[in-house]
């Protein structure tokens, strides 16, 4: 699977000088934060494949106007073609703005969670706005990392996590670390194409896509955005492992 992620900035060539070319075999856009609405809306017209993004610190337009034919999956477990996704945007809090958090507050946003990774049997991409701290965070609190994504990434062991938030220009840039669980970290700023091997999507038992499709159903009624492919295909786990 072929993903094409993008954060913080939008670049003209993706935009005003889009070329087909550069986004040539992209099955799915995952937007780290931080990015205009009109430019997702832009990228999932003009790529014509499904949007995922996260809400980065500077996205509070999104509360009140949302991105078009994108699918938010900020604070959710979402999984595209069997592609589990984890989605927790947001930056360490140092003002009022709806979508930061204290290190405390986004531990409470991961503990909702749990019962919904523990029903996916984990997740295979985190995608965030922030890193996790030490890794390729900065030392001011607004760039800090969040050091429950460390633990989060211990436990669950994904194989990436996609991020943004800290800009190219801002010093010692590196787009792509390793955890030291193992995932592969990947600073997501401006875009990055990234090939997602088959062989880390799993199936998972019937049982557990039975949950999964209770789960999603229970996501309509509560009006949230619901694929109905995914629920009519089912998929999903069960406690297995975690």
């Amino acid at each position: 699977m072929k993903i094409m992620a993008v954060a913080d900035t939008e670049l003209p060539y993706l935009y005003e000088y889009y070329n087909p070319q550069r986004t040539k075999g992209v099955d799915v856009i995952i937007a780290c934060g931080d990015l205009k609405a009109k430019y997702l809306e832009f990228l999932t017209t003009v790529v014509n494949k499904p949007l995922f993004y996260v809400r980065g610190n500077h996205d509070t337009d999104f509360k009140d106007k949302p991105p078009e034919g994108c699918t938010c999956i900020d604070g959710r477990m979402y999984e595209f073609n069997g592609l589990r996704l984890l989605g927790l945007g947001g930056s360490m809090r140092y003002n009022t703005s709806p979508f930061m958090y204290t290190e405390t507050q986004m531990e409470r946003r991961i503990r909702r969670l749990r019962m919904k990774m523990r029903i996916y049997e984990g997740f295979d991409v985190l995608v965030a706005h922030s890193p996790a701290a030490g890794y390729g965070d900065l030392e001011d609190l607004p760039h800090r990392g969040f050091e429950c994504f460390n633990r989060l990434l211990e436990t669950y062991k994904p194989a990436y996590m996609l991020h943004g938030h800290v800009h190219r220009e801002y010093g010692d840039f590196q787009a792509v670390r390793e955890h030291h669980s193992g995932t592969k970290i990947i600073n997501c700023y401006g875009y990055q194409i990234i090939d997602i091997p088959d062989e880390i999507i799993t199936e998972r038992s019937k049982w557990a896509k039975r949950l999964i499709r209770m789960y999603q159903l229970k996501e309509y009624r509560k009006g949230e955005e619901f694929d109905a492919s995914t629920y009519l295909a089912g998929s999903g786990s069960w406690f297995g492992g975690i």
